[in-house]
This record gives C-alpha cells, sequence and structure tokens, in this order.
C-alpha cells in the first residue's frame, strides 16, 4: 500500500484568498504549508502590469504604489458577479484600476496597459494568474509537475461564482479535484489538530468565523472523530478586511479636503497610496491604541501627516462589525442550535485579529474564550490539503468523512405567481436529490418553461438565474391536469442537474447547470489557457533576460576591479582598451535597462570577452 502510494502525483491544496493566498501539500505523514520565493507562507493574490513584465504576488504588492492603475487586486470580488451588481458598482469607485462592461452579458473585465497596449482581462483570468503563482510555489518545492488540486471558496459563493473559480483552475493548467468551503477546510484543520489526537475527545459543536480580507463566512460544524459534518453556513461574500480599509480611505479624503480645500478622490495614485497606508495603520490598531498614517506628497506635493486611534477605527467600522454577528445568529437558527451548545468558537482569518470584533463575538457568546489555537492564515489550505490528500489517494479516508452543505436554496420559477418554488432548501447536506410534481398553469398549455434559480427570495427574480430549458409536446388539457415530474440532483462537486419529465408519455428534457448566462464559454476557457501557456512563456523570458544581464553586469564589473588592482601587471594600452569596452558595455547596460531579450545581453557578453579574455590570458 505505501509502494502504491508513493508513485501517486502530488496533490496540493490552495486557498485562493482576496488579500493573500497559500499553499500546502500533505508529506510525511502531515501537511507543510510551502514557502514561496521570498521566504513567506503566504502570497498577495495580487497582478501588476508595467512596460516590460507581468508580476504576481509581492513583487505586484511592493510596487503598487508607483503603478496603481495597472495592479489588480480584489479580483475575487469581481469573480463570477455582473458588471450591473450593486456591490460591482460600489467597489469600482474605490479601486485605482478600472473595470469595463462586455455589453453581450454585463461581464465586468478589468483594463490594463500591458507592454504598451491596452488589454481586457476577465476576474478569472486574474485569479487563475495567482493560482499558476501557487503552483509554481508548489512545483519547485516538490521538485515535480503539480496538476491536481482543492481550492477553497467562501461558503456563501453561488453556483456563478463556484464554477467561474474553477474556470480559473483550468485555466491555470490545473485540475480542481473539488472546490470546497473556506470554514469547512478551516474545520477539517481544527478537527485533526484537537479532536483527532486526543483519543478521549469526543464529538464537538464548533462554529467556525472566518473574515479575511473580502469575504466573510460562518459555518457550524459537527466534528467527531471519524466524520466532519457541517449543519448550517451563512455569511458575506461582500465583507473584509478590505471594507474596513475604505472606511479609513474615506476617512483621511475628507480630512485631506478639510486641511487643504484638495479632493483626491479621482486620483487613482494617491488613494493606492493611501489604502496601503490605511492597510498598514489598519494592522497595527491590532495591538497599539493609536498609530500614525503618513503619506509624503500625498497630492499636489502636499503630505499627509495625522494619526487615527483604535477608538475612531472602530467607530468608523462599527455597523460593519455589527453586520458580523448578524449571520452568526442566523447560522445557529438555521442549525436549530442554542449558544450554549457551540464547543468552541474558531477563528479564522486575518481580519479576525482585530480587537472589536472578538470582544463583540465573545460578548454573543456570553464570555465564551474563543479558539485561536490554529493559524487563522493557513487553516484554510491546511484543510483544502487534507482533503486533496484524500482524494488522490496518498491519505487514508476510511477514518475521515466530510459532509458538507449547499449554502443556497435551489428550485424553479412557478409559471403563474412567479415565486420560486424550492426544491432544495439551504444548508441540505450534499449530495442530494429532490422531486415534485408541478402542474400546467394554463389551459391546453403544450410546453412549459423551467427557470433554475438559487436565493431566498420567495420572488424568483430576485434570485441568481442558473438556466432554463423547456419540455415540449404536452397534450393539450384543463389548466392543472397535466403533471410534470421535476428532479434537482446535486452531487459531491455541487455540479447541479435538473430534469423534467411529463408523466403519462416519454417527454423528457434534462439540464447540467455548468454553463449558464455570465460563465465563460468552453471556446472562452480555451483562448484563456492559451494566453496564460504565452503569459507563462514570457515571465520565463523575462527570468533568463534578468539572468543574462545579471551576467553580463558581473562580467563588466569584476573585470573593472581586475584592472583597477592588476593595473602594473597590464600594458598601459591593454589596459585603456579594458576600460574602454568596459565602460562602454556599462554605458549600453544604462541604455538598455528594459531590454528583454536574452540574445542580445549574450552578444554583448561575448564582445566584451573577446576583447577582455586575450589581454587578462596574457599578463604573467
Amino acid at each position: 500500500m505505501e509502494d502504491k502510494r508513493k508513485n501517486k502525483l502530488p496533490a496540493i491544496g490552495i486557498d485562493l484568498g482576496t488579500t493573500y493566498s497559500c499553499v500546502g501539500v500533505w508529506q510525511h505523514g502531515r501537511v507543510e504549508i510551502i514557502i514561496n520565493d521570498q521566504g513567506n507562507r503566504t502570497t498577495p493574490s495580487c497582478v501588476a502590469f508595467n512596460q516590460t513584465q507581468r508580476l504576481v504576488g509581492e513583487a505586484a504588492k511592493n510596487q503598487a504604489t508607483a503603478n496603481p492603475i495597472n495592479t489588480i487586486f480584489d479580483a475575487k470580488r469581481l469573480i463570477g458577479r455582473r458588471f450591473t451588481d450593486e456591490v460591482v458598482q460600489n467597489d469600482i469607485k474605490l479601486w485605482p484600476f478600472k473595470v469595463i462592461s462586455v455589453a453581450e452579458d454585463s461581464k465586468p473585465v478589468i483594463v490594463v496597459t500591458y507592454k504598451g497596449k491596452e488589454k481586457q482581462f476577465a476576474a478569472e483570468e486574474i485569479s487563475s494568474m495567482i493560482l499558476m503563482k501557487m503552483k509554481q510555489t508548489a512545483e519547485t518545492y516538490l521538485a515535480s509537475e503539480v496538476k491536481n488540486v482543492v481550492v477553497t471558496v467562501p461558503a456563501y459563493f453561488n453556483d456563478s461564482q463556484r464554477q467561474a473559480t474553477k474556470d480559473a483552475g483550468t485555466i491555470a493548467g490545473l485540475n480542481v479535484m473539488r472546490i470546497i468551503n473556506e470554514p469547512t477546510a478551516a474545520a477539517i484543520a481544527y478537527g485533526l489538530d484537537k479532536i483527532g489526537n486526543d483519543r478521549k475527545e469526543t464529538a464537538k459543536n464548533v462554529l467556525v468565523f472566518d473574515l479575511g480580507g473580502g469575504t466573510f463566512d460562518v459555518s457550524l460544524v459537527r466534528i467527531g472523530k471519524q466524520a466532519c459534518e457541517v449543519k448550517a453556513v451563512n455569511g458575506d461574500t461582500h465583507l473584509g478586511g478590505q471594507d474596513f480599509d475604505s472606511r479609513m480611505v474615506d476617512y483621511f479624503v475628507a480630512e485631506f479636503k478639510r486641511k487643504h480645500n484638495k479632493d483626491i478622490s479621482k486620483d487613482r495614485r494617491a488613494i493606492g497610496r493611501l489604502r496601503s497606508a490605511c492597510e498598514r495603520a489598519k494592522r497595527m490598531l491590532s495591538s497599539a491604541t493609536e498609530t500614525s498614517v503618513d503619506v509624503d506628497c500625498l497630492y499636489e506635493g502636499i503630505d499627509l501627516y495625522s494619526t487615527i486611534s483604535r477608538a475612531k477605527f472602530e467607530k468608523l467600522n462599527l455597523d460593519l462589525f455589527k453586520n458580523c454577528v448578524n449571520p452568526v445568529k442566523e447560522c445557529l437558527e438555521d442549525a436549530k442550535m442554542k449558544k450554549a451548545n457551540v464547543d468552541d468558537v474558531v477563528l479564522v482569518g486575518g481580519s479576525t485579529r482585530i480587537p472589536k470584533v472578538q470582544q463583540m463575538l465573545k460578548d454573543f457568546f456570553n464570555g465564551k474564550e474563543l479558539c485561536q489555537s490554529i493559524n487563522p492564515d493557513e487553516a484554510v489550505a491546511y484543510g483544502a490539503t487534507i482533503e486533496a490528500a484524500i482524494l488522490s489517494g496518498v491519505r487514508d479516508n476510511k477514518d475521515f468523512t466530510l459532509v458538507d452543505v449547499i449554502p443556497l436554496s435551489l428550485g424553479v420559477r412557478n409559471e403563474s405567481g412567479g415565486w420560486m418554488s424550492i426544491f432544495i432548501p439551504r444548508n441540505s447536506t450534499i449530495p442530494a436529490t429532490r422531486s415534485k410534481i408541478m402542474r400546467t398553469a394554463k389551459h391546453n398549455q403544450t410546453k412549459v418553461i423551467c427557470d433554475v434559480y438559487e436565493g431566498e427570495s420567495p420572488i424568483a427574480l430576485e434570485n441568481n438565474l442558473l438556466g432554463t430549458f423547456t419540455l415540449y409536446d404536452i397534450p393539450p388539457a384543463p389548466k392543472g391536469k397535466e403533471k410534470i415530474d421535476v428532479c434537482f440532483e446535486i452531487d459531491n462537486d455541487g455540479i447541479l442537474t435538473v430534469s423534467a419529465q411529463h408523466i403519462g408519455t416519454d417527454n423528457k428534457k434534462k439540464i447540467s447547470i455548468t454553463n449558464h448566462s455570465g460563465r465563460l464559454s468552453k471556446e472562452e476557457i480555451d483562448q484563456m489557457v492559451e494566453e496564460a501557456n504565452k503569459y507563462k512563456a514570457e515571465d520565463e523570458e523575462h527570468k533568463k533576460a534578468v539572468a543574462a544581464k545579471l551576467a553580463l553586469k558581473n562580467y563588466a564589473e569584476s573585470k573593472w576591479d581586475m584592472v583597477d588592482v592588476c593595473w602594473n601587471k597590464f600594458r598601459e594600452e591593454d589596459a585603456n582598451k579594458m576600460k574602454d569596452a568596459i565602460e562602454m558595455t556599462i554605458q549600453w547596460l544604462d541604455w538598455n535597462f528594459n531590454l528583454a531579450r536574452v540574445s542580445e545581453y549574450n552578444e554583448k557578453l561575448n564582445e566584451l570577452k573577446t576583447i577582455l579574455d586575450p589581454i587578462i590570458g596574457d599578463i604573467p
């Protein structure tokens, strides 16, 4: 058995976060969180474009203040959404980069300037670049190719957002074995850490409170030695640390206008620099009661020098903090559980470090101590890695079963009243199958249109349309006489199949909800895969060019030092010839600092060696 496992390809778990992402792999009987090329265990979910190259991760984040309009973050907030969504419109006002609509399906696209040309990217493409970065991080560590992955999403992501995340994985060259909910992944990590290692420990009711950079989830999970059963989920796919930053940005924009009578809100670069300063201040306020916010030459040569207290920060965000408590109440109600029955409250996500959030949660649970034993930044990737190991067969699953739920109700629009007839209620365990008998709504009706929706509004049109199909050749009859058997099936991966059959005939129609409105088509995905491979090749070429440039520079500088130290060993004519050649090379490097062709650097290196090596070889 052990030999078989060794032959299996490694599978990784990726926490694709709004602000930071994390990757892990199962090795030597445990989870290894993999460090990136900068030595860090988390990587900024950030992509940037400039005149010469594409940057992903820390390199992108580090140059964000100098190049804000071409530095993309928060792509997760756009994924699977429409341009007309209110939350998208609100975000656009705060982002330094440009977002426009593709008219046909109201799909948002991000516009940047790359190598002097305007380029447009879907949110799936940006997310795929981050996934590819995590894939490369894992491959470097493992020294082998990686294909299989489990990717996490917020528990309250709808079908469109989940499918779009899966598309991002495909574009990145990954086989997404499963999409699992972030708090469920964190619960797996907690369960193995606390219950799996304690033989006396019995099953526990654990509330996972996951507040990250851009999304917020609450899950109530029953964790035992052999199972992790999700009882209920709730949350907000548009609430997190970035929103707290935005409140601070608005506050300082108003302060700057009051002090200097200057409105900086339309200056993308100024807002980008201010946002970075506000993010740093927010982190400081988790441990300090006051901190400074200083930005040199913020706008028209005017500096911003100010301070903000923890009390002021809490006041600015009090309504958002309160919004973090309501989903906890609803989650308990859905699970039909009282506060007293919750054994542990587990904190996940960087924003749970905010003292006010912790205090409000503690007060809600009547002073109960919160569990902070697992790393809030790594817990989700940890759980995803365990699930990846189980699915790929490198870890036995006989001792652990994952039972998840759907976050939103699924149903069809009733033709007569327009209200939503629910087939599978939210928080139902998956996989699930539900059937209902529906009747014709009109006299002599010969076809039935089946519109499939997800959401909690009783009015179908206020929910998210997943797909539609029509069942034809219904025999004409009085209203309500003909019966249609409609069946909903949802599998472990959350893929929904809906079928309808006319009772009395063989007329049957089935639809698999995998390519509804707003989702990328197969042709679009194939094109993006091709683009991704092109960008990957460009990145590799750029790395080679940087290495060739460095080799030329190092050679030139080392020979210059040699001439200085060994001047007496050279004839004056040869020494001057060497110095002239080296000076011309260094000057050429200064003039061609953005040159991205390996061949030209190598050609210059060979030219310099042709001049210098014979002279150096002649000295005693």
